[in-house]
């Protein structure tokens, strides 16, 4: 795909998101660890601004002086920056000035891209790109959780209907001999840096569920006594079940009518499927369950040699388990599914792989400086736009992180 137009394919779906929205959730910030929407359509202009139009197509003119304030999100040495708690205080710019802005920066990237890149430069394009991959995602994580509290409990959009297995496929085990295995990018197209050097780890024998735990395996860890049943949790966790008096997954609330659960979602309430993948869950819940089971959560290199060599990126049916704007929510499995619907917990700490070095400059800050208090995720989301997640994607949270769309893959070792 030419790159004029593969920029304007990822820009168009950043607007196509945020469209359906009015410019007072637009401004909404839910939390701290939530941004705006209109913050995040600034901010991903801002990094092609600073990072390829000021440096790169020369006689470039910034769109507002000020805005390198307000939009940098956590590069540090490239200055001051407004406090990320305080962005939804911003009534100004509002949306209509930030869509001039992108517009201002869609037209100087269009007129740099008709020349000849470098390779670095062209490197800078595609991490542009999915960087705002990756805040396109966010976007939809954030805006969910915004309308959830909203007590009209108002959809993002309508979903359409999509037909589904009524009950839960029965999850199988995948085993693997272990041994030395390579991990890591192999270089060849788009990586992340730190998914990078490839390298050798040793595993003992293992075996992973073909699909992630469902709604109706977590409401039975429920009706069991899991959240209260303090021998389950790490302690971190059994503090965060106590403090915020955590029963259920974010998202899941009683029925208005007195029976079972419903959940929240992008096109409003409804009722649990026990066949759908369970989200929304933090890593100490995904731990906690897997302890109820008599399993656990698999460490990265299990999970990426084993999805390495499964097929499928959809359904047997063809469904699409990424990003697809007429549903937006995880989908039953109908047979082993390994990508898409929700981010898999690891038991890995989010750790730099050995010889990791970030790249030189602020945009050395994208991902290394991250690297602690962490637990990487793996295989990307129904939010993630298609094409972003490769078997060797590594995504990265806090342990009592709810809001994205998590969820659980069971690992045990051999013969247990």
């Amino acid at each position: 795909m030419p790159p004029a137009r593969r920029y304007l394919r990822v820009r168009d779906l950043t607007e196509a998101l945020a469209a359906p929205l009015s410019a007072e959730d637009q401004t909404v910030q839910s939390m701290p660890d939530v941004s705006p929407t209109k913050w995040h359509r600034a901010h991903t202009t801002w990094f092609f601004e600073t990072f390829l139009l000021g440096p790169q197509l020369r006689g470039y003119r910034e769109f507002h002086p000020e805005f390198a304030y307000l939009f940098n999100s956590y590069y540090e040495t490239l200055g001051a920056r407004h406090p990320r708690p305080q962005r939804g205080l911003l009534s100004r710019p509002g949306v209509a000035e930030i869509g001039r802005y992108r517009q201002h920066a869609d037209a100087a990237m269009l007129d740099l891209l008709d020349a000849d890149l470098t390779d670095d430069v062209a490197w800078l394009v595609d991490l542009g790109l999915h960087h705002e991959q990756q805040h396109q995602e966010l976007l939809l994580m954030d805006i969910k959780h915004v309308l959830s509290l909203n007590s009209l409990r108002p959809a993002y959009r309508s979903s359409r209907p999509r037909a589904g297995p009524a009950d839960a496929v029965p999850a199988r085990w995948v085993e693997h001999g272990g041994g030395l295995c390579g991990i890591g990018h192999e270089g060849g197209g788009f990586a992340f840096d730190n998914e990078s050097p490839r390298h050798d780890v040793h595993l003992a024998p293992f075996a992973l569920a073909d699909r992630p735990v469902t709604c109706g395996e977590w409401l039975a860890f429920m009706d069991d006594g899991g959240y209260r049943r303090p021998e389950l949790w790490l302690s971190d966790g059994w503090g965060s079940v106590l403090a915020s008096a955590w029963e259920a997954p974010l998202y899941w609330s009683r029925a208005r009518d007195g029976d079972g659960w419903e959940i929240f979602t992008l096109a409003g309430a409804r009722p649990i499927d026990p066949a759908e993948p369970v989200s929304h869950v933090s890593y100490y819940e995904a731990d906690a369950f897997a302890r109820w089971c008599d399993a656990r959560l698999p460490t990265e290199a299990e999970w990426e040699v084993v999805a390495t060599d499964q097929p499928g990126r959809t359904g047997p049916d063809g469904a699409a388990r990424f990003l697809d704007l007429d549903f937006l929510h995880p989908l039953p499995a109908s047979g082993p599914t390994w990508f898409g619907d929700v981010w898999q917990w690891t038991s890995s700490a989010y750790l730099p792989y050995p010889g990791f070095r970030p790249a030189p400059g602020a945009v050395g800050e994208y991902n290394g400086k991250f690297m602690v208090n962490q637990h990487v995720l793996r295989g990307g989301c129904c939010a993630t736009p298609p094409g972003h997640v490769r078997a060797t994607y590594r995504n990265f949270f806090p342990p009592g992180a709810r809001w994205p769309f998590t969820g659980v893959r069971l690992a045990r070792d051999a013969g247990a």
